[in-house]
């Protein structure tokens, strides 16, 4: 048997299922040798055929079960005698459960034949006993067998309770569970015995970069222990969210033992590397040039490394450089740890309360990130981030001279200097799909601490998001997201919640709102064009506020985008309306 999943299956939120045949299993008795219930009873000399029925009796049971047994028969006196009652007779006296065993006799009368029915009864039950169980202890399994000890065992009543028993295995996931046996001994111990299923191993192909481990290692089910539909789910949308592949398939085989099997995993791989080399010139700066190489699976082993360098020319604005290296498990634990290096100069706008642009200044900004996570849970991790960042003033581009100490005698001293901080986070994630969500949620907190260590800040700063994604009809989503920010104490401008552009509010400049109280909301409705490619409307909402939330000051965009996916990732076009024109945004990667 195969049953054969891909991350479609995710996508489509369809159930991994199988198909199971309804199968009353044969009980050994102790010193018997039980009739099979459709097994035919020896038929009546064929003289007997069609003589009338004087009597019929039922022999092995006490009179009071008897009156009752009897309404059960298709034999009734005075009717002429079939091979075909007499087979229904047996089988209705063998389905009640009772009995071992039936047998037919023909007594020859003047008058016609008599008929008796000779029923050997079950032994009494004394106790139950279970073995074979892993994932669901005695007491459980006990809750589904309601043949009472002390009474006559039903084998009936005992067949049903096997297939509710088997019904709530699989409920579970554990589709392969069964049981696989039932015995019954001369002292009345029933012993029912447990097939959970057992996974064997794993099985990886299609990877050539990828190493097997850094597949299997995704897997939430273990070898040796009963296989989980449910945890293959999992385990299939794990692989796929790690971002390596285009295609994930799983199939289920039979293993070597009886009722085992192995889980095997076929993966197209996409293409994670990326090299981009650049340059250019400029009358003020020269020649520059510019180097990026990075790789999110970096040599096969699932860790992500990335390195930018900007070159050259006659100013120190391009002598630019971002190193950074994620190692996502470092223990079995899961634990991931990563480190950032940048020191980056660049060209800055900044905003007044009414989003006006009044001055263009370059920038210096530099320092070291180490950060670690780790999961509590199988949808929630908890991370934590050591962060030293020195920001610098490095010239006057346009409007406001902030360098004039005359005009702004506490700017640069307000806003530039260095920063140490620890940000707390949590993140719970229930979407099927982290790059293409279509149904689930994500639910983040995050706290940063500034000044506890040093440095020229000090300030807290609290951010909780939650994003929501609802499938209407089989491929549209709905999905929505909400933000909300509060900081305080004495933090530089780059560490202000802001308001503006692709990933917060479109329509509008980068960063064009900032301030120590930010709300944000956006609702995007998704549905695909054609094979790749998605487009979008949506309505985005929000603002950043200096001293308090000012819901009147709220500021509000609509738009449409289109999401293409090429082998480098999802590319993003938005076009967004805002209160003072229209503006587009691009990026890689896609949305939230």
């Amino acid at each position: 048997m195969k049953i054969k999943l891909n991350h479609r299956c995710i996508l489509c939120a369809l159930m991994l299922t199988t198909s199971f045949v309804t199968v009353n299993l044969p009980i050994t008795f102790a010193e018997s040798n039980p009739q099979v219930a459709n097994e035919a009873p020896a038929p009546a000399a064929n003289e007997l055929i069609g003589k009338p029925v004087t009597s019929v009796i039922i022999q092995g049971v006490n009179s009071e079960d008897s009156v009752g047994l009897m309404e059960l028969l298709n034999t009734k006196v005075g009717d002429s005698l079939t091979e075909e009652a007499v087979k229904n007779d047996m089988k209705a006296l063998y389905d009640t459960g009772n009995f071992i065993d039936v047998s037919t006799d023909f007594v020859r009368v003047p008058e016609g034949v008599k008929v008796v029915y000779t029923a050997m009864e079950n032994p009494i039950l004394d106790r139950v006993v279970i073995t074979g169980n892993v994932k669901f202890d005695e007491s459980k399994i006990l809750s589904f067998i309601k043949v009472e000890p002390g009474k006559t065992l039903n084998t009936k009543t005992l067949h049903e309770n096997i297939r509710e028993l088997e019904q709530a295995y699989r409920e579970e996931g554990y589709i392969f569970s069964k049981v696989s046996n039932v015995d019954m001994s001369k002292d009345g111990v029933l012993t029912l015995s447990i097939n959970e299923g057992i996974l064997e191993g794993f099985a990886v192909k299609g990877n050539e970069k990828t190493k097997d481990y850094v597949i299997t290692r995704e897997m939430r089910l273990k070898p040796g222990e009963p296989f989980n539909a449910k945890d293959a789910r999992r385990s299939m949308q794990r692989v796929y969210n790690l971002g390596f592949f285009d295609d994930v398939n799983m199939k289920i085989n039979p293993g070597v033992e009886p009722n085992a099997v192995v889980l095997e995993t076929d993966v197209v791989e996409r293409r994670t590397g990326t090299f981009a080399i650049g340059g250019g010139y400029s009358q003020s700066d020269g020649l520059i040039g510019i180097i990026e190489v990075g790789d999110t699976n970096f040599r096969g082993t699932g860790d992500n490394a990335k390195i930018h360098w900007e070159f050259g020319g006659d100013a120190d604005s391009y002598d630019n450089y971002e190193f950074s290296y994620t190692r996502p498990w470092i223990d079995k634990k899961e634990t991931s740890a990563g480190i950032r290096i940048y020191d980056m100069t660049k060209e800055f706008d900044d905003y007044d309360n009414g989003g006006e642009r009044v001055a263009t200044y370059d920038k210096n900004y530099k320092g070291i990130d180490l950060f670690f996570s780790r999961p509590m849970s199988e949808y929630s991790t908890n991370s934590v981030t050591l962060r030293y960042r020195d920001d610098a003033y490095v010239e006057w581009v346009d409007g406001r001279h902030y360098d004039d100490a005359t005009l702004y005698p506490n700017y640069l001293d307000d806003n530039f200097g260095n920063t140490r901080s620890i940000i707390l986070g949590h993140v719970t994630d229930t979407r099927d799909n982290v790059y293409n969500p279509t149904d689930g949620a994500r639910a983040s907190l995050q706290a940063e601490f500034a000044g506890w260590l040093g440095g020229d800040f000090d300030y807290n700063k609290y951010t909780f998001e939650d994003r929501h994604y609802f499938k209407v009809g089989r491929n549209h989503v709905i999905a929505t997201r909400g933000t909300i920010g509060l900081a305080d104490g004495s933090m530089p401008e780059s560490a202000l919640f802001s308001v503006g552009g692709q990933s917060t509010l479109r329509g509008y400049e980068d960063r064009q709102f900032e301030g120590k109280y930010m709300l944000l909301g956006s609702v995007e409705y998704r549905f695909p064009v054609v094979n790749k490619i998605q487009a979008a409307v949506f309505t985005d909402f929000g603002g950043a506020w200096e001293n308090k939330y000012d819901f009147s000051d709220m500021h509000a965009s609509v738009g449409v985008g289109i999401q293409v996916e090429t082998p480098i990732g999802p590319i993003r076009l938005d076009y967004g309306r805002g209160e003072d024109g229209g503006k587009t945004h691009f990026t890689f990667g896609g949305n939230f």
